[in-house]
């Protein structure tokens, strides 16, 4: 499995990073985090909006910042 937090490195980028970060240890799960800052990438998924997760190449929410609990759910439903 592997998580993608799409942005460009802002404030509110860094937050979900260590959200999903915060996820993936609560739920003792082996799963890699990539950062996508390269706008042409970001725009490949159909985001308008960032910061957003990517994960196993769906985009579960953009525009906003997912709780740790939110993420949690995301990873449990792939």
């Amino acid at each position: 499995m592997e998580i993608k937090i799409l942005g460009s490195g802002c404030a509110n980028c860094k937050k979900l990073e260590k959200n999903a970060q915060e996820a993936i240890q609560q739920l003792q799960k082996d799963i890699s985090i990539t950062k996508v800052q390269d706008i042409r990438e970001i725009m490949k998924y159909g985001v308008i909006r960032t910061p957003a997760i990517v994960i196993n190449e769906k985009v579960k929410m953009s525009g906003k910042v997912c709780t740790v609990e939110e993420i949690k759910q995301y990873i449990e439903e792939e």
